[in-house]
């Protein structure tokens, strides 16, 4: 007897392969980006929509600071760092290099004004001074970035500060910092739109935010600039429109215009050719399944979480699903037990896997009833 049973459903909804294109659709080819590298994501869906050298090694420069922001949230929502919680600014932060929000050894910062100082005006001072809140010195911090990283799936980075100022072992890819990105919005949605505010004033004085597009598009809310001479100008941004979000890392142009501009024209691309519906929503019924020996002769499977898919507009009605289930389906049965996979592809590119779950639970039946399940198995 098969241990599996492949359902192959036809349904009409809107799907195909980001390089596919349908009858009435269009999806041309990624604008030409002058950068060292870049990587286009959907933030729902996951895809990645357009990428240029996304696993080259590169100096993140100030892109860093989104890990030491990611820490800081995870502190504060760990309760280990209160917004309240007064901090002072240690000789080496104080006399850190680079940009900084000028904090005064001699004044303590609550934590919200270090965050603020650090994402707003890229305060060099501020992550030193949060860093070794959290961890005791900006070494260690430097090995929970790291750790951080792994946990994420950033697989091919390496951090060694939380500044970002250069370091031999102190590296990311465009991919890595996609990742972060969208696992910052993700994981922290009350502290994300701090990235959209437009300046900050500290000890009595204001800097602007250096994300030039935030004063250009409304559509883009976020998300952090860098540079160091070696690693050019960096932009990681994010837009949102009719209830999509795009993400987008572009490193090493030559000037703050010129990543604005490059960045501008991907996030544009993403917004304008493609369209990310949402198939599938989290914990509600996508099938039936019978099931043998419970006090229950049906089972209702599902997602564990809302499934999307990036496609070029206009292809809405070629998408194939597959379904492949545990076969038979043996009570007892846990809510949120895996009991197969749910496959979106079109013309053999697969799009998105998820595991199929069950709904609910499934006691098993008494003597009686296993019995006859038993035998009915038995004449399958």
């Amino acid at each position: 007897m098969k241990n599996l049973l492949a359902y192959a459903l036809a349904v009409t909804l809107a799907t195909t392969s980001v390089s596919a294109v349908a009858e009435g659709a269009f999806a041309p080819p990624p604008p030409d980006i002058a950068g060292r590298a870049y990587i286009l994501n959907d933030f729902y869906s996951g895809q990645t929509l357009a990428a240029r050298d996304p696993d080259t090694r590169i100096e993140p420069a100030s892109l860093t600071k989104l890990m030491t922001a990611y820490l800081t949230f995870k502190a504060l929502k760990e309760k280990r760092l209160t917004l309240e919680q007064q901090l002072t600014v240690s000789q080496k932060g104080w006399r850190t290099e680079g940009s900084r929000m000028f904090l005064d050894p001699r004044i303590p910062a609550t934590v919200n004004d270090l965050i603020h100082g650090m994402i707003i005006q890229s305060g060099n001072d501020a992550c030193v001074t949060l860093a070794e809140a959290i961890a005791g010195s900006e070494e260690v911090f430097g090995q929970l970035m790291t750790r951080e990283a792994r946990r994420l799936g950033m697989n091919g980075t390496n951090f060694q500060n939380s500044t970002g100022l250069p370091g031999a072992q102190h590296y990311t890819t465009v991919r890595d910092l996609g990742i972060l990105a969208n696992a910052l919005i993700r994981d922290f949605p009350e502290f994300y739109p701090i990235y959209s505010k437009k300046e900050f004033r500290y000890n009595n004085i204001t800097q602007p935010n250096r994300n030039l597009l935030l004063y250009r598009d409304p559509n883009v809310d976020g998300m952090k600039t860098g540079f160091t001479d070696a690693a050019g100008y960096n932009l990681v941004a994010s837009s949102r429109r009719d209830g999509r979000r795009v993400v987008s890392v572009v490193v090493g142009t030559t000037s703050p215009e010129a990543r604005a501009v490059e960045s501008s024209k991907l996030l544009n691309y993403g917004l304008q050719f493609f369209d990310t519906p949402r198939l599938y929503m989290n914990k509600k019924p996508v099938s039936k399944l019978p099931v043998f020996k419970g006090k229950e002769s049906e089972l209702e499977i599902g997602v564990s979480r809302d499934v999307y898919v990036s496609v070029p507009k206009g292809t809405s009605r070629k998408i194939q699903v597959q379904m492949t289930t545990q076969k038979p389906l043996l009570a007892p049965i846990k809510a949120g037990q895996t009991v197969g996979k749910l496959s979106l592809s079109l013309d053999g590119k697969v799009l998105a896997e998820q595991p199929l779950v069950a709904l609910k639970e499934v006691p098993e039946a008494g003597f009686f009833g296993r019995l006859i399940d038993s035998i009915k198995l038995m004449l399958q």
